[in-house]
């Protein structure tokens, strides 16, 4: 992890508290009219979606850009699986033998971006009760908004576009996004109570039979 992705996270985390400080009180406040009592569960689920998005934010558009810093030579990346082929090149510069791929810089970050959207299937399973197919679109359409955010430079407030537009962000952003949906669907499934079943199975009776009417 570089020095920049660990100041983005303590950015996110000091988002995170600030947030979580202005969004809490009135929690406990409506919490305690609708139920009389303040149910745990609903402050650690909002803490835990206020923490993944603070964190998401941090580390997709900090550090911005300081004094002396060269713009990048390419902001575009268009071809599918571009980061395969740059494992390869990097495996290359530094003369790394080809079993080392999962040490490089360039599958690291690829892991990354897929790790990034799993929190985010697992909360459109267990919280929103979406499918996987609309898991994926949502997935799909947040890295699709982060991307052009930065293709944008943060809609003209950055000084120049510091991230790449990586068509690779948005496959591996996706998939992550489904991997957490699959994550979150066999957990429900773990914790689902068994419903009891209601059906009698019914001995057939024994009939009284009638010696007289035999003879």
């Amino acid at each position: 992890m570089t020095n920049a992705q660990v100041t983005a996270l303590q950015y996110g985390l000091i988002g995170f508290f600030a947030l979580w400080a202005t969004a809490l009180i009135p929690q406990l406040i409506i919490l305690h009219s609708r139920h009389g009592r303040v149910r745990l569960r609903p402050v650690l689920t909002m803490a835990a979606v206020l923490l993944y998005g603070s964190m998401t934010l941090a580390v997709t558009f900090l550090p911005m850009p300081g004094p002396g810093v060269k713009p990048l030579s390419q902001t575009v990346q268009l071809n599918p699986f571009q980061w395969i082929a740059d494992i390869h090149t990097e495996l290359l510069k530094h003369g790394l033998p080809a079993a080392d791929w999962f040490t490089t810089q360039t599958f690291q970050q690829a892991t990354m971006n897929v790790l990034l959207f799993v929190p985010l299937g697992f909360f459109a399973r267990t919280l929103w009760k979406r499918g996987l197919i609309g898991t994926t679109l949502i997935g799909l359409a947040a890295s699709l908004l982060i991307e052009i955010t930065q293709l944008t430079a943060n809609f003209g407030t950055a000084p120049y576009v510091y991230r790449i537009f990586d068509v690779d962000d948005l496959l591996n952003n996706t998939g992550g996004a489904m991997l957490g949906w699959i994550a979150g669907a066999l957990l429900l499934s773990l914790v689902r109570k068994p419903v009891p079943s209601t059906v009698e199975l019914q001995l057939p009776r024994r009939e009284r039979v009638d010696l007289a009417q035999i003879r």
